[in-house]
């Protein structure tokens, strides 16, 4: 089976720990983000993996090379501008029938093996990662009437939204809504598919994920990791 890790991004949220490395690379314990990333992917069956760089590709090119230290056949497309979450997609060339893409920050336990096997059996272009969150509104929040008149007022109320965790599962037709060196975030193609009566499912996990995006997410990974380094790290060879 086959993965494609987006690693492009500059983490500007991440600074200064991405001034000198792409987010990538950013240590979770004693490993890079994304070495648990493929431990995990060649742990549920993904063999073929293409990594899509853009900042400070040369770094993550000389640390994962051609993939064999982790048993795995790792190629390269590197973006000549930043593409979004789903434009550097274009510039792959060979793409099995169905494949997963996962951003390269991402620590979680999601079974990716399950997933894939969800969106074959739903048969779509496109299956959607999601997580159900608790989100927290820092503010007192006002419902009005037309009029303006109150009619509720919820001290910063908590809400449970589904969100994305960043890992798809697309078939390769994707690829005919994407123009070649267009800059598309993934939302944008999944709606764009969707437009065209293409069918998009959501398989929702709860395991564990945490996007980690900003320097407040880091900190909580690194504590999560050298609680339960064993959930994410399946393959210790």
């Amino acid at each position: 089976m086959q993965a494609v890790i987006l690693a492009g991004g500059k983490g500007t949220r991440l600074r200064p720990y991405t001034t000198s490395l792409p987010k990538p690379l950013v240590p979770i314990g004693d490993f890079p983000v994304m070495e648990i990333i493929i431990r995990q992917l060649k742990r549920n069956g993904f063999r073929d993996i293409t990594i899509i760089t853009g900042y400070l590709a040369e770094l993550i090119e000389a640390y994962f090379r051609d993939g064999k230290r982790w048993g795995v056949h790792i190629d390269y497309v590197r973006e000549g501008a930043p593409l979004g979450t789903a434009g550097g997609l274009a510039l792959v060339d060979d793409f099995q029938e169905n494949f997963l893409v996962i951003n390269g920050d991402t620590l979680t336990t999601l079974d990716y093996n399950a997933l894939f096997r969800f969106h074959l059996k739903k048969k779509g272009i496109a299956t959607i990662g999601i997580h159900k969150q608790k989100v927290k509104i820092d503010y007192g929040v006002i419902k009005a009437t037309p009029e303006f008149e109150l009619n509720d007022y919820v001290e910063k109320p908590t809400q449970q939204l589904f969100v994305s965790m960043g890992v798809n599962v697309l078939n390769a037709r994707c690829k005919n809504y994407i123009k070649k060196g267009e800059s598309i975030g993934m939302p944008d193609l999944m709606l764009r598919m969707k437009k065209q009566g293409e069918k998009i499912f959501c398989y929702l996990s709860d395991c564990y994920w945490l996007d980690i995006g900003r320097v407040e997410d880091y900190q909580i990974a690194q504590d999560e990791f050298r609680r339960h380094q064993k959930r994410f790290l399946y393959d210790k060879k």
